[in-house]
């Protein structure tokens, strides 16, 4: 039995790719530059500078062309560059590597981390563990808030490398990657290392702990678990950029960023209609016309009708168990992924192709879950069609969608945060979780729930919400989680149907 899916609302018509999209992003770049310029240079006020992206907007490279532009300025002798995990940190500091040269690049890492340091990037920089450690010869200084704000961090700093540029602090820049996941309490500890901070990140993935809970009741608009940014993006000391384009998704995923991002002015998509796809196997049925949708690149939505009750919210091994379905013969049969490359204005190059039997890069197929209960119950799937079929490493990965947030994967298979819930709360309406649920794939997206989430949208109360905007709850209404939904491709299978 075969199944038919709905056809998505599509993109805007006038949506630009390649060269055209990429140059929004370099021009955006460019004035987010020239503010800190005109800062060093002592030609206008600003004190932060905050380059606000969507999900894949290649904000990493525009940090290190930002990083090389600073250090070319004539007021500008030494930076820090920041994020609140060692993830994060870790291939920032390798590309800054690659950029500068291992001299002029220092990772600054806890001992007991350093295990952790992937030789590529060991290959590139130079590595201390403690501030003595750091080369005199270093200009870009990278660390977590939690490293580089260490109590007394920046007397040992001041010690040992003495002043920058501004003849009184350790750094002339420091730089916030993932600025929005860096809570304002966090940020407080590295800010005062150098007189001007750029906050570069995605506005869009999971904010710091408990963002909508205020503990200082003195002060309705201050919070020191809320990301940063949030605190500075209304000041006239602060210059804010958008970036305008995405490189992560297919041309056909474009409209649901857009529904994430919909107060944006601009957002287009350097990947062109053809630039990827998925080679599938022989296949038959509904599983068929399920990875047929994904493979065309357009996000797709199952809902799946007639499962058994789930033992609880965390707990739903009939709703795995129909995705472990679908991905049996998949990849039995095995199956390939195509993208084009580009160069760094946008310009389409090669072809690479990837096959399941020998992949490279990012994973292949991730299966995504909100919960910790179910994404355990995910890792026993992966574990067992690993084992089956003798998968490589990079083929299948489960992870809840917290800790896959700044990650990229080919394929997403996930768990709908709403699937199988009584109402909207705190927890499976957050923007964010939703959002970096269906941003980390460049390929294909397969989003799968229980049948009734529109019956579920109908029928809850309406509830306030303010996805982008802070101070605030970050729960999306009902109205929001439905105009996300009509950028799907959409279709029900009946439990008996695979």
């Amino acid at each position: 039995m075969t199944i038919t899916f709905s056809t998505p609302a599509a993109a805007a018509d006038d949506a630009l790719h390649h060269e055209d999209a990429a140059k929004g992003n370099i021009e955006a770049a460019q004035r987010a530059i020239s503010a800190l310029s005109a800062a060093l240079s002592g030609a206008a006020d600003y004190n932060k500078i905050l380059l606000r992206a969507a999900a894949g907007a290649g904000k990493s490279y525009a940090l290190v062309r930002m990083v090389r532009e600073a250090l070319d300025h004539a007021n500008c002798t030494r930076v820090a560059v920041t994020a609140f995990a060692n993830k994060q940190v870790f291939p920032l500091a390798g590309d800054l590597g690659k950029a500068l040269g291992a001299a002029k690049v220092c990772l600054f890492v806890a001992a007991d981390r350093l295990p952790e340091v992937p030789q590529s990037v060991r290959d590139n920089v130079s590595v201390a563990t403690t501030t003595t450690l750091i080369p005199s010869s270093c200009e870009v200084v990278l660390g977590t808030s939690h490293k580089l704000g260490a109590l007394g961090e920046r007397r040992r700093l001041l010690d040992h490398l003495g002043s920058a540029g501004n003849d009184s602090l350790p750094f002339d820049v420091l730089f916030v990657d993932e600025a929005w996941q860096l809570p304002r309490h966090r940020y407080s500890t590295v800010e005062g290392l150098a007189p001007i901070s750029v906050g570069v990140g995605d506005v869009g993935q999971l904010p710091p702990i408990d963002p909508s809970q205020n503990p200082w009741r003195g002060d309705p608009g201050y919070n020191p678990y809320r990301a940063w940014p949030t605190a500075y993006e209304k000041s006239e000391t602060t210059c804010v950029v958008n970036l305008p384009a995405v490189w992560r998704p297919t041309a056909a995923q474009l409209r649901l960023w857009q529904a994430f991002y919909s107060d944006w002015d601009e957002l287009n998509c350097v990947a062109a209609p053809g630039d990827r796809s998925v080679d599938l196997p022989p296949l038959t049925g509904a599983t068929a016309s399920i990875w047929a949708s994904v493979a065309s690149g357009n996000p797709t939505l199952l809902e799946v009708d007639g499962l058994p009750a789930p033992e609880a919210a965390d707990i739903d091994l009939p709703l795995l168990g129909t995705v472990e379905e679908l991905l049996t013969p998949l990849l039995e049969g095995g199956f390939s992924t195509m993208a084009r490359t580009y160069d760094g204005q946008g310009a389409p190059l090669d072809e690479v192709r990837v096959k399941s039997a020998a992949p490279e890069g990012n994973p292949l197929i991730v299966i995504l879950a909100t919960r910790n209960q179910t994404v355990d119950d995910a890792t026993d799937m992966v574990e067992r069609l690993t084992e089956r079929y003798d998968l490589p490493d990079g083929v299948l990965v489960a992870s809840t969608v917290d800790s896959w947030q700044g990650q990229t994967n080919a394929i997403t298979v996930a768990i709908h945060p709403l699937s199988g819930a009584e109402q909207l709360d705190e927890f499976n309406s957050a923007f964010g979780r939703l959002a970096v649920t269906c941003t980390r794939a460049t390929h294909g997206l397969l989003l799968v729930a229980r049948s009734g989430l529109d019956d579920l949208l109908g029928k809850a109360p309406a509830r306030p919400g303010t996805p982008l905007g802070e101070p605030g709850s970050r729960s999306l209404p009902r109205q929001t989680h439905q105009r996300i939904l009509s950028a799907f491709s959409r279709s029900t299978l009946a439990v008996d149907s695979i």
